[in-house]
């Protein structure tokens, strides 16, 4: 069914500096001229206790006047938070989150609004160990960052059960691609791709039989537009307007796990070259799942899609990440 203009939603991607964020954006507008997107004017302290709340008010309130009358998404995808991050810094990025729907509670009871959690399939799965995990699967994350997520995705449900504004939840696989901020302690792909470029190793602190569902950012977020859209179907065809939110959690994936072993083989077939990798030890290995294989039984039909190849993907990440370094950008958001 094709929606003419003037319906589409208002679209305010939260923390759009980040990988998955700045995959979204051009997602939801590939051209980056119409009028989907909307950008706050000013930055948000996320990190400063009680700092950011009267930002987020703020914002949250420039975003709903703006959208008036007219639908609405707003997509979280903000936190700095990774395996490691310490409990303190979490619980910050938690009570963002949660200021920022208190504030959406605001928006008028019955509108057409809706909201996407950028959740972690390997923090909330990590502890399992019975894969592959789907939705269905038990949970139990093995540290802060896991049940950070857990405690978010519960926010997120009892707030749209409260408001009647339905949500997605993305239990998100390892993500991978162009833009991704290489000063936090993540995204192997790009570390190695990083390694090749400059000759720094990187190090790796899990067994090369561990097996990841390495997922392209940009597929990730067409995925992600695509199952809004379906949200808002369901919400309008299931649930009486503005009485109860629909809350759907899906896992985004490519659904085909593989060693890093096998990262490290066909890297250096793409680079001509073996990537410079140290074996190490770190505490917070115990917090990695040996095998995050991930299948989804949730609007499987969303997931029969062409898919970006693991080696344009990767050259796709080098490529940008040579731009990055010869502007002296690695580090930025």
């Amino acid at each position: 069914m094709t929606v003419a203009p003037s319906v589409h939603p208002l679209v305010w991607v939260i923390g759009r500096g980040g990988l998955l964020g700045q995959s979204l954006e051009t997602a939801f507008d590939p051209t980056g001229t119409s009028d989907l997107l909307w950008r706050p004017l000013g930055p948000i302290a996320w990190l400063a206790p009680g700092a950011g709340a009267d930002d987020l008010h703020h914002q949250v309130g420039e975003f709903l006047r703006e959208a008036g009358d007219r639908p609405w998404s707003v997509a979280w995808c903000a936190g700095a938070g990774v395996t490691g991050t310490s409990e303190q810094v979490l619980q910050l990025e938690l009570a963002a989150l949660g200021e920022t729907l208190d504030a959406l509670a605001a928006a008028p009871r019955g509108s057409d609004g809706a909201f996407f959690y950028a959740s972690s399939a390997g923090g909330v799965y990590a502890g399992v160990g019975a894969p592959p995990y789907d939705e269905s699967s038990p949970v139990c994350p093995l540290g802060a960052y896991g049940q950070a997520k857990l405690d978010a995705e519960g926010l997120v449900t009892a707030w749209s059960l409260r408001t009647g504004i339905p949500s997605l939840i993305g239990r998100i696989a390892n993500l991978y691609g162009p833009g991704q901020n290489l000063a936090k302690a993540q995204g192997l792909i790009s570390q190695i791709c990083r390694s090749d470029l400059t000759g720094q190793p990187v190090s790796i602190y899990v067994s090369l039989d561990t097996l990841r569902d390495y997922f392209f950012a940009p597929d990730c977020a067409e995925l992600i537009v695509d199952a809004l859209a379906r949200l808002r179907q369901e919400q309008s065809t299931t649930q009486p307007r503005g009485v109860t939110g629909l809350v759907i959690t899906k896992i985004l994936a490519s659904q085909r796990a593989i060693t890093i072993g096998a990262v490290i083989g066909e890297m250096r077939r793409l680079f001509k070259r073996a990537p410079h990798v140290v074996l190490g030890a770190s505490p917070i290995s115990a917090f990695q799942a040996k095998d995050l294989s991930l299948r989804s039984r949730v609007w499987p039909d969303l997931d029969r899609r062409t898919l970006t190849p693991f080696p344009v993907g990767v050259a796709t990440t080098s490529a940008d990440l040579l731009r990055r370094l010869q502007r002296g950008a690695v580090g930025e958001r």
